[in-house]
């Protein structure tokens, strides 16, 4: 599969670059970024590097600013191109009906960048809540914390606050949590119960701490929080607890701790993160190319923005 990569900030850099240069199926073909410092930080590897996207391939990796990805998918797609898009989909369900130009084959070419939704301890956690390892019902307590605050770097300063001119955290975080929280609780939630925010110093452009209480099919319940922009950060992690057991996932490693009446046990998986699931996200790429659908879809990728829309109080 030909594919470019459409945006060299840091998760392209760190993250979709070298996953797609690790990969067996996949021939990258050009890096695009308009940016020329960006551009030049790859301007040595044996790649073409250009400003606009001209090559001829098979496939699209866009790791642009979610106020940019909507159009640029939208004219891939149409054009018969395949597409990785980067979460969140758009920063608000208004700015998302552009997918509506989209015809169902040229929606079914688009794979959403859900990335950790591929990791093996998301599968483990959906099999222990199942099969009742941990109860009937549970709850899920999702603590999202990320991007501190530093104020001696002036650049990630700057870039945390214009995408704060796009939206909470949750609409970014949300993306993720909400995908898994779908996935692991049978659908998606049935009512958002309440809500809160907090801007922790005056002049953000939105608050920086998000919360929500949130109902799912089956009498699940889920708490969920984000934040960014605070000098500490509290423990990122999710939990699911319910009367035969407790199943806590951490946030940075996706090590699993499950706490019953047997005792504890703690599940990690092989490599890093990171690696392994942008590495099974291009499989499911590659795998999209070859006939699979596409997962998650675009759909998924909606209905993950429309409950974190809901949860930041902007829905219609």
């Amino acid at each position: 599969m030909r594919v470019a990569l459409v945006g060299l900030g840091d998760i392209g850099l760190s993250a979709h670059l070298p996953a797609l240069q690790r990969h067996p199926a996949i021939e990258l073909v050009q890096l695009v970024d308009p940016d020329p410092e960006r551009r030049a930080a790859v301007a040595e590897l044996d790649v073409q590097v250009a400003a606009e996207f001209e090559a001829d391939v098979d496939g699209v990796v866009l790791a642009t600013p979610p106020w940019v990805t909507p159009e640029l998918t939208v004219s891939y797609a149409q054009a018969g191109l395949f597409v990785l898009a980067e979460k969140p989909v758009a920063t608000s369900m208004e700015a998302a009906r552009i997918y509506d130009k989209l015809e169902p084959a040229e929606r079914g070419r688009v794979q959403v960048g859900l990335t950790y939704r591929h990791d093996p301890a998301i599968g483990q956690l959906a099999t222990w809540i199942a099969n009742g390892t941990l109860g009937e019902t549970v709850l899920v307590r999702a603590h999202i914390y990320d991007e501190p605050y530093r104020p001696d770097d002036a650049e990630h300063t700057a870039r945390i606050t214009a995408t704060l001119e796009h939206g909470s955290p949750v609409v970014h975080e949300g993306a993720h949590v909400f995908d898994w929280l779908t996935h692991l609780l049978g659908g998606r939630p049935t009512a958002v119960d309440d809500r809160w925010a907090v801007r922790t110093r005056a002049g953000l452009p939105a608050p920086n701490l998000t919360g929500a209480r949130l109902s799912y099919p089956g009498g699940h319940q889920a708490l969920v929080e984000f934040g960014w922009f605070t000098a500490a950060l509290p423990r990122c992690e999710i939990s699911v607890l319910g009367d035969r057991g407790l199943a806590v996932l951490d946030g940075f490693t996706f090590a699993l701790t499950l706490t019953t009446a047997e005792g504890e046990k703690v599940v990690r998986f092989p490599g890093d993160r990171m690696t392994r699931c942008f590495d099974r996200q291009l499989d499911r790429f590659v795998a999209l190319h070859n006939g699979v659908p596409a997962e998650p879809s675009l759909d998924d990728g909606i209905a993950a923005l429309q409950t974190a829309q809901l949860v930041a109080g902007r829905a219609e």
